[in-house]
């Protein structure tokens, strides 16, 4: 059943959202828990030293991402202050102006990214300290109505914390990844020793149990914590969608957007690999970011834009009805 199969108006949509999102966030620490538990209960007797080493060390680096982050991101891109006297830059900032005013959030740092490939992204902590980039190649291809479209999206992510979010799941991939590394490692140099006997309660077969499921986690563990990232990558597009409907309350704009950028064969010269999750569409436009499917959802930091579109027209139509019944006003 896709994921969007049940029409749903935008603020249904991003209460949808919300709610995977936390599902998979959920995910995330169990997982890292399992295997926290596991190693404490196999080698070292219940005594929780792993799984405190690599909370500390994944808190360590989500405290180092969340200060310096976002200026590194805007630093690796080559990207420069858009510029008021420049006729294309001043419509940007304009339409900055305009989204900002509608969000309720400060204007963030706007800066332009230099690279023909049409693009966007937003970075920062918070809303206070937010930057929102585009590539010159989106400002000569999008028309005023779409790069609204687009910077709405951007907004959207600062404005929900998305950047924040990801910070924090790329630091439980780093804890999850870590402690399967050290679970491997002490496997490999005998620690598991321990587990067919040396450890308190024997070999019994709860200990049994608790060791297949371990075993089986750390050697998953690099999969399971990327494609997990994935999926809370793909929620928040899903949501930075609905919410840019909200704030121009015009999808079509959004839809043409997404099929212009999506559509160009521009190569990315500034934008990279580390930075294109954070895009609103794909630089490199992978044939697994186009696909659809479950083996497709499962590896890709993008949902297709065909379900994007095909979400954006399902929120049209909802508009267009209530608009009808007089349930949303004009603007």
């Amino acid at each position: 059943m896709g994921f969007f199969e049940k029409k749903r108006n935008l603020y249904e949509q991003q209460l949808h959202n919300k709610r995977m999102t936390l599902v998979v966030m959920m995910g995330f620490i169990l997982f890292l828990g399992l295997l926290g538990f596991g190693f404490d209960m196999i080698m070292l007797d219940f005594f929780p030293l792993g799984t405190l080493f690599a909370l500390a060390l994944g808190a360590g680096t989500a405290a180092w991402s969340y200060k310096g982050g976002a200026a590194s991101v805007i630093r690796s891109t080559n990207a420069y202050p858009a510029d008021p006297n420049n006729p294309d830059h001043r419509q940007l900032i304009n339409v900055v102006d305009e989204m900002t005013i509608a969000s309720g959030i400060p204007r963030p740092k706007i800066y332009i990214v230099p690279d023909k490939s049409p693009n966007a992204f937003a970075t920062g902590k918070n809303p206070e300290d937010g930057y929102v980039a585009v590539t010159e190649g989106l400002l000569e291809t999008l028309n005023r109505e779409e790069l609204q479209a687009v910077i709405a999206h951007e907004i959207a992510h600062i404005r929900n914390y998305d950047i924040r979010l990801m910070t924090i799941v790329a630091a439980l991939v780093g804890a999850i990844l870590l402690l399967a590394m050290i679970g491997r490692s002490m496997m490999w140099f005998g620690g598991g020793r321990r587990s067919r006997g040396g450890g308190r309660g024997g070999g019994g077969p709860v200990m049994l149990i608790v060791l297949v499921l371990w075993l089986i986690g750390i050697i998953l563990a690099p999969i399971i914590a990327n494609m997990m990232a994935m999926m809370v990558s793909r929620k928040r597009e899903y949501l930075a969608d609905a919410t840019a409907t909200e704030l121009t309350r015009n999808p079509n704009g959004l839809i043409n957007a997404l099929q212009k950028i999506s559509g160009s064969r521009a190569k990315p010269k500034a934008l990279h690999r580390d930075t294109a999750h954070l895009c609103i569409s794909d630089p490199f436009h992978l044939k697994r970011e186009q696909r659809t499917g479950f083996m497709s959802d499962l590896f890709s930091t993008h949902p297709p834009v065909k379900k994007r579109v095909e979400a954006l027209r399902n929120m049209a139509y909802q508009y267009e009805q209530n608009a009808k019944k007089g349930e949303v006003g004009a603007g």
